[in-house]
């Protein structure tokens, strides 16, 4: 069984030390459509390149599977995750998918939602953090001084009790145009959050900040 699943897709190119360390770690490697090209900047072969191919550039020397899925109501993450599924992934890191265009950025948040509670770990990378989904009860060991964000990817979680945060919530709300919980920071370890209602994003950013 496919338990770790790379998918690199066609956003923000991410490190080579984030991609290697990614790549190493995975059981069966997805390039969706132009992610295939940036793989290869790396000198590393995916599994697969999936996707309507309108990005990808294909060399007679491939020897990797492509799949041209042309339906144009699934973007490339989807149909990389959709593949995912089948090949019985449980844990999966999307790099990629972030940067460049906004609205490629916002689809695959959305896609993320779409696809959280099917595998037992989504988590997308990039060359400034982790970004996820977290459950109703949620604790994770980080430094003093990260910064942590969080965003209500439903547009309103209600219920949010938060400790270990330099701005604590006590059972409130966070509702996107009114309040959200941006740029907030480690202060005491474990952090532990949860939430009573919907889908609530968490930013883990990579750079360590001296707390105040």
């Amino acid at each position: 069984m496919m338990k770790h699943i790379l998918i690199l897709c066609n956003g923000d190119p991410p490190s080579k030390q984030l991609f290697l360390s990614a790549f190493s770690a995975c059981d069966y490697f997805i390039a969706a459509d132009g992610g295939g090209n940036i793989a290869r900047d790396f000198g590393q072969t995916p599994d697969v390149v999936i996707g309507d191919l309108d990005s990808f550039e294909s060399r007679s020397d491939d020897t990797f599977e492509v799949v041209f899925d042309p339906d144009q109501y699934s973007n490339d993450l989807e149909k990389a995750l959709q593949l995912a599924l089948k090949k019985q992934g449980t844990h999966v890191q999307v790099l990629g998918a972030t940067g460049k265009r906004l609205d490629h950025t916002l689809k695959n948040l959305s896609v993320l939602k779409q696809f959280d509670n099917q595998f037992e770990e989504i988590v997308f990378k990039d060359n400034f953090g982790d970004t996820f989904l977290i459950p109703r009860r949620f604790a994770i060991d980080l430094p003093p001084g990260t910064p942590v964000s969080l965003f209500p990817l439903s547009g309103r979680v209600n219920g949010i009790t938060t400790s270990g945060l330099k701005y604590p919530l006590k059972n409130e709300p966070l509702e996107n145009g009114v309040h959200d919980g941006s740029s907030n920071e480690v202060i005491e370890s474990p952090v532990e959050i949860t939430h009573q209602t919907d889908d609530l994003l968490i930013f883990i950013a990579k750079k360590i900040t001296q707390s105040r």
